[in-house]
């Protein structure tokens, strides 16, 4: 099975533009346009890496990244700042 790329951007076209470029390269490609709904994904289904943008509103990149490193499942999941 190809690995999962979680995107999580607010900015719709970012995502489609990551989506698009990764799902060429054949990658498994899972998207959330915040934070809040990427952790609970992540909890359900750990992505092997995932693109995080850092501005986005209600919780930051930095938020998301802390929470995730808290969490002794995900912690492991490298995190790319975009």
């Amino acid at each position: 099975m190809n690995p999962t790329i979680m995107l999580v951007d607010d900015t719709p076209e970012n995502l489609q533009l990551l989506r698009e470029m990764f799902d060429r390269a054949e990658y498994r490609v899972v998207a959330f346009p915040s934070g809040k709904l990427a952790l609970a994904a992540a909890a359900k289904n750990p992505p092997d890496i995932i693109l995080l943008d850092i501005t986005m509103p209600e919780m930051d990149g930095f938020e998301v990244c802390e929470r995730l490193k808290a969490d002794e499942i995900l912690r492991e999941i490298p995190i790319i700042f975009v």
